[in-house]
């Protein structure tokens, strides 16, 4: 069953100029978003989060997972690489190997960007076990700023992408009414023995390990914000105890783009009955 959410006078407008054809809907970027993982002995199952700040123009004060849009050099071919190779992945994400190779690479760079998480090692079976100092800094904002190619990053530190520590999850597509459109796989992985995950991210003012089910009842009660594809990720893991769970998941994925829809004087957006609870307490829109 689908429920019709009322969508908030001030968005709906932006949504009809879509819908009506005043205005041109925005081509997505194709993106990747990565939950970094890792079990607590007393809180079980966590996430790593961040709140994106609010001067950001998509989603300010919002948590998400450590993420962004493909940098067109993701693709290079002459990345060091162990694991499933970019033909498997496309076959995971119904992707070209091209695209798919740039989202793999995508995922590992933006997650180092955003938490200091490097999912690399020196050989095709090893995995780099602290990331911290001057000089790993120093190539993080590089990369960041784009003065540095993740390829060259890899190559001049000897480290090849591990593939393997990632597990394909999900494919969300913004709806078409957004301003800001993203095309984004979603990934699992386990924070590497040994790493810490930080609060580097310059896009965001907080970051924090929650326990899945804690996250959602935090933004039940209001003390925080999630979009849907973060609030439906997290719902899913509930129902998994450790990690380990989480990555032997096998997963059938296909894209899931929210509709949006006029009618009775309003602009809905269309989801699940499971989630109309979440959603409308989430971001003020009422249940139809």
């Amino acid at each position: 069953m689908v429920s019709r959410l009322r969508l908030p006078d001030a968005f709906a407008e932006q949504a009809r100029d879509v819908i009506e054809g005043r205005v041109e809907a925005a081509r997505p970027k194709d993106a990747a978003t990565v939950v970094i993982l890792r079990d607590h002995p007393e809180d079980g199952l966590q996430v790593f989060m961040l709140r994106r700040a609010a001067s950001m123009a998509f989603a300010p004060g919002a948590y998400v997972f450590p993420g962004g849009s493909v940098d067109p050099r993701d693709s290079d071919r002459t990345i060091g690489w162990a694991g499933p190779a970019p033909a498997a992945w496309g076959e995971a994400f119904g992707a070209g190997e091209t695209l798919a190779g740039g989202l793999v690479c995508a995922a590992v760079r933006e997650t180092f960007e955003e938490s200091g998480v490097l999912l690399a090692g020196p050989t095709l079976d090893s995995v780099i076990e602290d990331t911290r100092g001057a000089d790993w800094e120093a190539d993080r904002r590089a990369l960041i700023d784009r003065t540095l190619s993740f390829a060259a990053f890899l190559d001049g530190r000897g480290l090849v992408l591990r593939s393997d520590l990632l597990r394909p999850w999900a494919h969300w597509i913004t709806p078409v009414v957004e301003r800001k459109r993203y095309d984004t796989r979603f990934f699992m992985a386990a924070i590497p023995r040994g790493q810490r995950a930080r609060d580097v991210s310059t896009e965001a003012d907080r970051v924090a390990w929650l326990n899945p089910a804690d996250a959602v009842a935090r933004m039940r009660a209001g003390e925080l914000v999630l979009l849907p594809p973060t609030l439906v990720t997290l719902l899913e893991l509930t129902a998994y105890d450790s990690t380990a769970a989480v990555l032997a998941t096998e997963r059938e994925i296909s894209p899931r783009l929210p509709e949006v829809q006029m009618g009775d004087g309003g602009v809905y957006l269309l989801m699940p009955d499971e989630l109309s609870y979440d959603l409308a307490g989430a971001y003020g829109v009422r249940p139809s």
